[in-house]
């Protein structure tokens, strides 16, 4: 069965006809042409599909695209504001915390989202103090980003990048 839905992705509506079982993730490659998620696993275990879904990070490999009519999603390309990379997009830059760039642009959603969780002050696993605001340390960082895999290894350089991006 197929459904009309129209989703706002990096802040253009696009509409689209799709069959109901058709994830969120190909609705965006396959039907948008948007190829910043990326396919990984194809089962929400590598977070190489990461996306922003109306503010906050969702594996778009496991949610299906009709479920989300009207949604606004924001992949790693628009992040970026008049021509500048985002700051998380520039910290990735400056720390070098890329090697093949497969997984960046999961990492970055994701990393965006994190940041927002913390500055809400969600706690993560090995947050230590419940009651006041989140400190950002490494481990933090390692536990809020341990869904996101990078194949290369370059998680010294991605948790760098997000202290300096904590930092500032």
């Amino acid at each position: 069965m197929d459904a009309r839905i129209t989703l706002r992705v990096d802040g253009r509506d696009r509409s689209l006809t799709v069959d109901t079982r058709t994830t969120l993730l190909d609705a965006l490659r396959d039907h948008l042409s948007v190829t910043s998620p990326k396919k990984g696993c194809d089962h929400g275990q590598c977070g190489a599909c990461t996306v922003l879904l109306d503010g906050r990070r969702v594996v778009s490999c496991l949610t299906f695209a009709v479920a989300h009519d009207g949604a606004d999603v924001t992949t790693a390309e628009g992040l970026a504001e008049g021509g500048e990379p985002h700051p998380v997009q520039r910290a990735f830059l400056e720390q070098d915390g890329f090697q093949c760039g497969f997984c960046t642009p999961g990492q970055i959603c994701s990393a965006v989202g994190m940041l927002e969780e913390v500055k809400a002050g969600h706690p993560s696993h090995v947050t230590d103090d419940l009651t006041g605001p989140v400190t950002l340390d490494d481990e933090e960082i390692r536990e809020r980003l341990s869904g996101n895999l990078c194949r290369c290894g370059a998680y010294v350089n991605i948790v760098a990048a997000l202290r300096e991006e904590a930092d500032s």
